[in-house]
């Protein structure tokens, strides 16, 4: 199906692959911030895994270890953030800005010894004859295991958040820090968990894009998908399917500009570059408003300093 020379379907199959990124450091962020934590540094954590998972992929030949090395990476990212925020009280706006800082820096020193390598292949799932369906099977059923893994992300989280105990308490955490350390429980801790789950998803968002997605590494390839990430999580309310949905908009949004430049409609490639910061931009303003929608369906202690002494 071709309308206005741009074929629907790869356009669609395309969407998939470029919100893969978005979306898995999306999902983390979401269950981080549920837990009440405001977590700025996913481009940092984001980017680290892209050189940690590509320099691992280099040295093993194996796309899947370069994955676990970028998720481990993103969560020893998260940490170093949990323990600045949690335990030294510093300012998680403040901190997160300074860890995407130093990510992009150490990430750029780490990468010196891989410009224009080459990383294994990361090979699709084969579906036998469900990729040969019509329309749906180059959609659906042809893509990598990362995809999937990202779809099957968002519905664990969901179900988790909904209807397991630590969801219930993780939420509770978020709501009210005072209230649920009053019940016993160890709100530090389940903030040290959702953000280093964040971080491991962040990781691998970075590396699908090192491994998959470009696939080279490229010094600041991120390039925003953090902050697109952190915006897509305010615009959803904090909810798991609209995540869903915000990442793949935006994914749709980035596969068509390049299939409309294709195609000979010319868009200025600034108007996508500068896309993540004032998006950033519009989510901080929103977030600020007392009376804003996103301020009503955000998790009340988000951003608020926990003391078990208060």
């Amino acid at each position: 199906m071709v309308i206005g020379g741009i074929d629907i379907v790869l356009l669609i199959a395309s969407m998939m692959v470029a919100a893969t990124p978005i979306l898995l450091a999306a999902t983390g962020e979401m269950v981080a911030e549920k837990s009440g934590v405001l977590n700025l540094g996913v481009e940092g954590m984001m980017i680290i895994g892209a050189i940690s998972g590509f320099a691992a992929a280099v040295a093993t030949e194996s796309p899947f270890v370069g994955f676990m090395a970028a998720a481990v990476g993103g969560a020893v990212m998260a940490l170093l953030f949990a323990l600045l925020t949690q335990y030294l009280l510093s300012n998680q706006v403040a901190t997160g800005l300074a860890l995407t800082l130093f990510g992009l820096g150490l990430s750029a020193l780490m990468g010196q010894g891989y410009q224009g390598i080459k990383p294994p292949p990361t090979a699709k799932i084969d579906m036998g004859p469900l990729s040969d369906i019509p329309g749906l099977g180059p959609i659906l059923f042809n893509h990598d295991w990362v995809v999937y893994l990202s779809l099957l992300l968002v519905g664990g989280t969901w179900a988790f958040l909904k209807y397991t105990r630590a969801g219930l308490i993780l939420r509770a955490v978020g709501e009210s820090h005072d209230a649920a350390h009053a019940l016993g429980y160890r709100v530090i801790r389940v903030r040290i968990a959702a953000l280093m789950f964040g971080g491991a998803l962040a990781g691998l968002g970075g590396a699908y894009l090192s491994l998959v997605r470009v696939p080279q590494w490229t010094e600041g390839m991120t390039a925003g998908a953090g902050w697109i990430a952190l915006a897509i999580v305010v615009f959803a309310s904090w909810k798991a399917e609209r995540v869903l949905l915000g990442a793949y908009l935006f994914g749709g949004v980035t596969v068509l500009q390049l299939r409309l430049q294709a195609a000979g409609i010319a868009i200025p490639v600034q108007v996508l570059s500068m896309a993540p910061y004032l998006i950033t931009i519009i989510v901080l303003v929103i977030m600020s408003a007392p009376r804003g929608r996103a301020t009503l369906a955000a998790p009340a202690a988000l951003g608020r300093v926990f003391h078990a002494s208060h």
